[in-house]
């Protein structure tokens, strides 16, 4: 290699050197408020482990359960704003700004959206015994029977939970709710037939449906998912319903813009990785990986979106 180009390499290292020094020489720390092993954990540490080369920086995750993800949110929001501290948080984010009457900080004028890292989408599924084939079938039975069937709730005030509601709300049929404390139980009752109905992250019960131990009748997003093209778009029934569940990475309010677009840009290029795109399949997860304008927007959308349907369910946080 000639002199000049090995100066000029020095310079280019050390410039990027510079830039992400800038930063903190500390790891960066992405807050999850949600227990180690659930959905929104799995994604945040293939982020980490994903983003660490592209910052050239060591990232790491840090589980901070409680008050349906608001007591990590509380945290990134009151973090100084240099990008050492960063939040995965998902739909709940959106749907808090409405189930809790007071929260500690403001969910849009306290952080900065960085990028929406994936949607979830989810599915309607039902114990083989309920008599009913696909949604509409769904749909006059619960007007014939008007509260006799019932839906398994794995936490109040979830994405999923509120999947139900939108359901409800939109149909105009009368479902009860049966809550449980988790995915797991709620999930397990339905394959028992102690409950009947349930919306379910479609990597939580693809082997039931498989299996045949459940039935599918319909998918929440727009149009129907390539993993289960048979199953119909719950829209194909109720038209404008649409309920996908997502995963978005935040920072603090003040954030500068150089910041912004290093950890974005870094975001997004780990989603572009084909060991990250592997995981989210496996989580059953659809890479987004927007701008920082795009998610904010998108995300202001959903507060004054599932304020609706809280409105509606008249749930309260556990």
């Amino acid at each position: 290699m000639k002199r000049r180009d090995i100066l000029l390499s020095s310079l280019a290292a050390a410039w990027a050197g510079n830039s992400l020094a800038q930063i903190g020489g500390a790891p960066v720390r992405i807050l999850v408020g949600a227990p180690a092993g659930g959905s929104t954990d799995t994604l945040a540490r293939s982020l980490a482990v994903s983003m660490g080369p592209a910052l050239g920086r060591n990232v790491i995750v840090e589980n901070k359960p409680g008050a349906g993800g608001n007591i990590a949110a509380d945290a990134v929001a009151k973090a100084a704003p240099d990008g050492n501290t960063l939040l995965m948080s998902f739909t709940s984010h959106a749907i808090n700004a409405t189930l809790y009457p007071s929260l500690p900080f403001d969910p849009v004028k306290d952080f900065t959206a960085l990028t929406c890292v994936a949607t979830s989408p989810s599915i309607l599924v039902a114990h083989p015994s309920v008599p009913a084939k696909d949604v509409r079938e769904l749909i006059a039975l619960a007007k014939a029977k008007p509260g006799q069937l019932n839906f398994a709730i794995g936490a109040v005030g979830s994405s999923l939970h509120m999947a139900g509601e939108a359901f409800k709300m939109q149909s105009g049929v009368d479902i009860v709710n049966i809550p449980y404390k988790g995915t797991s139980p709620a999930v397990q009752d339905v394959l028992a037939g102690q409950a009947q109905l349930m919306f379910a992250a479609v990597g939580n019960v693809k082997a039931h449906i498989q299996a045949g131990k459940l039935k599918a009748l319909g998918v929440t997003t727009a149009k129907r998912l390539p993993a289960f093209p048979e199953v119909p778009a719950i829209a194909e029934a109720l038209p404008g319903y649409e309920s996908s569940a997502w995963f978005g990475l935040f920072g603090p309010a003040r954030m500068p813009a150089e910041r912004i677009k290093q950890i974005g840009d870094a975001a997004r290029h780990a989603l572009q990785q084909a060991d990250m795109r592997q995981r989210l399949e496996i989580e059953g997860a659809i890479p987004v990986g927007n701008s920082s304008e795009q998610f904010s927007a998108f995300v202001q959308s959903e507060i004054v979106r599932w304020a609706k349907v809280v409105k509606f369910s008249g749930a309260k946080p556990e």
